[in-house]
């Protein structure tokens, strides 16, 4: 809901740290490696009801999915080259993964140190799964038709009530206050299906 305007702010700042990470043993592939390790650290501390160590882990996996786009546009600008999509395939691998991880680890965490029920994360799951196949769907689809929706990324995204900035704030609430992870769960699980159905409307919509 809030990331086109929030990459529009912070687009400056991300563009100098790309400056400053811009060495010849750092690439946005790498970048894109560290994000996922990251998440998945995140996760398995979640899972061993680590929490802050988690909190940490979830936010710098999250610095580096937002630096690998801008590091990778300014070598190819410089460079002259295309882009050939590799790097933007791996990026959303790596989300996706990271995403999901996450939720499991929470989930294993809170369950375990707090006996929160599975329910509220299987929830999350299936929502997660609802919207990343009709965002999918609609980028393949758009990309072949010519209907692709162009801001700087490499799929088309379709905007929802649920976009990349609530996903960071709730996966950090709930590390931060895993007592209640459960029900910011189930919350977040009503809110982000509302998203998905939102997505596949928009998508059905805009394919005439």
């Amino acid at each position: 809901m809030f990331d086109a305007r929030l990459r529009r702010a912070m687009e400056p700042g991300l563009g100098r740290a790309a400056a400053w990470l811009d060495r010849p043993w750092i690439t946005p592939d790498r970048l894109t490696a560290l994000n996922l390790v990251l998440g998945l650290a995140s996760a398995a501390l979640a899972a061993g009801k680590w929490w802050l160590p988690a909190l940490a882990a979830w936010l710098l996996c999250r610095v580096a999915d937002g630096l690998d786009g801008p590091l990778a546009r300014r070598r190819n600008r410089r460079t002259g080259t295309e882009d050939a999509g590799r790097g933007g395939f791996w990026d959303i691998c790596a989300d996706f993964v990271g995403y999901g991880a996450t939720v499991v680890g929470v989930g294993v965490g809170a369950t375990a140190a707090f006996g929160a029920p599975w329910l509220p994360f299987l929830l999350v799951l299936f929502a997660y799964y609802i919207n990343g196949t009709a965002f999918l769907a609609f980028s393949s689809i758009a990309e072949k038709t010519g209907q692709q929706l162009r801001d700087g990324r490499s799929l088309s995204f379709l905007a929802g009530l649920t976009e990349g900035a609530e996903t960071v704030a709730v996966h950090s609430l709930w590390l931060i206050f895993p007592g209640v992870a459960w029900e910011i769960a189930s919350v977040w699980a009503l809110l982000v299906t509302a998203s998905g159905v939102q997505r596949i409307i928009a998508g059905y919509r805009s394919m005439r």
